[in-house]
């Protein structure tokens, strides 16, 4: 099953930003963009599996949302807004993609948790035989160093962490970017967590 997500946010940035992200870390997703909560109702809404709305758009339209709460996550710009946005997951976009990106998975990893079902390849949690045939061809190593970039070390703990030198980290750091084909720490953390090898709340 294709998850189907729909962003609700009338900054265009905003939302074509969120969208990249989405679709890097759910490359079989169909992600829309609505500039508009009207545009959006056109498009037979209740057959979408996530709807991200602006703040604005949940005070107009609460109703609405309160009913779809479960479907429902509130972008927000992190600081505390009113009551009624309590009930809701929120997400803080005015951050480092980074920070989204990590933020996105715990979202992500908090409603697998609560028993709701995610479309095939949303999370997939692999068993240890899964590591060890890492599908990018990893060594060990690597996915030792792999989860400790995404822990934010820099790559002098890194080494005193695995008691290797600093140009062994370097040199396992490009060939992680190099085999996975990304060149960003947030696109090592998607893979990372995707694939098992680190759960959301520790990075």
């Amino acid at each position: 099953m294709t998850a189907e997500i729909a962003i609700i946010e009338p900054n265009t940035l905003a939302g074509l930003g969120l969208r990249t992200l989405i679709e890097r870390m759910l490359p079989e997703a169909v992600v829309r963009h609505f500039p508009s909560f009207e545009q959006f109702i056109r498009d037979t809404p209740d057959m979408y599996f996530h709807y991200f709305i602006a703040a604005g758009i949940l005070m107009e339209h609460n109703l609405f949302f309160t009913q779809r709460r479960q479907k429902t996550i509130v972008m927000t710009n992190g600081v505390a807004g009113a009551a009624r946005l309590a009930n809701f997951r929120t997400l803080n976009i005015y951050q480092s993609e980074e920070d989204v990106t990590r933020a996105l998975l715990r979202l992500h990893q908090s409603a697998h948790a609560m028993g709701r079902k995610f479309p095939a390849g949303f999370g997939h949690h692999p068993t240890t035989e899964d590591a060890q045939a890492d599908p990018n061809g990893l060594s060990p190593r690597e996915v030792e160093v792999l989860t400790l970039i995404v822990r934010g070390l820099a790559n002098k703990a890194i080494a005193e962490a695995l008691n290797i030198s600093i140009t062994t980290v370097i040199s396992h750091r490009k060939n992680l970017m190099d085999k996975l084909n990304v060149r960003t720490v947030s696109g090592l953390t998607i893979y990372a967590v995707m694939n098992g090898y680190i759960e959301a709340d520790r990075i």
